[in-house]
């Protein structure tokens, strides 16, 4: 078993499409993708916040301390526009035409005395299907005179400060959280750590699981290893080995891939939550998460090479293994919905579970006893998945077929 083990790992290493996919794409390719996605990503809402917008308004003559105050924002540029703007039709084909990027109407009764004419609306007419955020900086410069107003009006009443405080805001409530740093920060992204181990262990071991069954069929080379006093039970062992280990060094190659690139971005941008909650969880937690992701790559190695074994040729078995990225999608995306705990029957729902418990173990809350049950459970599942694919291999029609 052993010696056919080294054989197909040696085939996998002299394969410079296996170790693309398994060692450059994750340590290169992956951090350059997603790195580029939030650069890219927080440049856009950037430039959204600090674009210089045009922007012109409809009865500016009622409100001319609020069009001095806009006029005072280097983002906000205002523009003549020909026309009645009061009138919806004109506006709309003025923001059609993009000669500005939104208009501002503003009421005939706005005036600074609260009291005398209450509350006012402001209309804002935009295309609000870009990213602008045109809102929030209205929002900045009426805030600052809402608050004179206010205060204006309050003191015509002689209202003190305290009092003026209670009517603004009666009720406050005053949270206080029980949960740390890690458990926060662990129930917002926990449930991303075992989505992308999951899918980097797939994916890294669906090309090797092809090539170690159907391409040796393609190549004819599986009658040859046939035909050795082997028994097959062995064969199939050495071969799932084999895919396994493609998978978990796929998927740990990505994470220190991962880290390595955090700790070269954080030296020139500042990333201490992130280092502050990497540093909070338990070394004892790190390795359980790794020994969880056992019996995963166990079921995946198990599936893939099944499938493989069954398949005629390489491009037939890459899509029988294509639809098992939704398979595995759906039960762990459950771990992101808010809610989703390790509880009733989640705690008995294959790779749910597991992924749950990651989860758990990336927060620091869990019961560690659930994990005897859910790495039995999970070891249990891959065994039978592995006797199945044994079974598989041993029926001639499937091999010949």
């Amino acid at each position: 078993m052993w010696l056919i083990f080294r054989k197909e790992l040696l085939e996998l290493v002299r394969d410079r499409k296996t170790l693309f996919f398994m060692i450059a794409l994750p340590l290169l390719i992956f951090p350059l993708i997603f790195g580029g996605m939030f650069y890219f990503t927080a440049k856009a809402v950037t430039d959204s916040q600090t674009k210089t917008l045009t922007y012109a308004v409809s009865g500016a003559e009622y409100a001319p301390e609020l069009i001095a105050a806009l006029m005072q924002v280097e983002s906000l540029e205002l523009k003549q526009v020909e026309g009645d703007l009061s009138d919806s039709k004109r506006v709309e084909e003025v923001i059609k035409a993009a000669d500005v990027d939104f208009v501002l109407q503003i009421p005939s009764n706005f005036s600074n005395d609260v009291r005398a004419n209450g509350q006012l609306i402001l209309k804002l007419v935009l295309n609000d299907a870009q990213l602008n955020s045109v809102r929030s900086r209205i929002r900045d410069v009426t805030d600052e005179i809402e608050k004179v107003n206010q205060r204006n009006a309050f003191a015509s009443l002689n209202i003190s400060e305290s009092i003026q405080e209670a009517m603004l805001d009666p009720i406050l409530i005053e949270k206080v959280n029980l949960a740390d740093k890690r458990e926060q920060a662990g129930a917002q992204f926990g449930g991303l750590i075992p989505y992308f181990m999951f899918i980097l262990c797939l994916q890294g071991a669906m090309l090797p699981a092809a090539d170690i069954g159907a391409g040796e069929k393609e190549r004819g080379t599986l009658e040859t290893l046939l035909l050795s006093p082997i028994e097959r039970h062995k064969i199939v062992l050495a071969k799932f080995l084999t895919i396994a280990t493609a998978g978990v060094t796929s998927a740990l190659i990505t994470v220190l891939s991962m880290a390595l690139w955090t700790l070269v971005v954080s030296i020139n941008m500042p990333m201490g939550p992130l280092v502050e909650f990497i540093s909070t969880i338990d070394w004892v937690d790190f390795i359980l998460v790794f020994l969880m992701l056992v019996p995963v790559v166990a079921t995946f190695a198990s599936l893939l090479l099944t499938l493989s074994i069954y398949a005629r040729s390489f491009k037939e078995a890459q899509g029988y293994m294509s639809p098992l990225m939704i398979f595995v999608f759906v039960p762990v995306i459950v771990t992101l919905i808010p809610g989703i705990e390790l509880k009733g029957i989640w705690a008995w729902i294959p790779l749910t579970n597991v992924a749950l418990a990651i989860k758990e173990l990336v927060k620091g809350t869990m019961d560690y006893v659930q994990l005897v049950g859910i790495f039995g459970s999970s070891v249990l599942l891959a065994g039978l998945l592995l006797a199945f694919c044994v079974y598989w291999f041993k029926q001639e029609k499937v091999l010949f077929r």
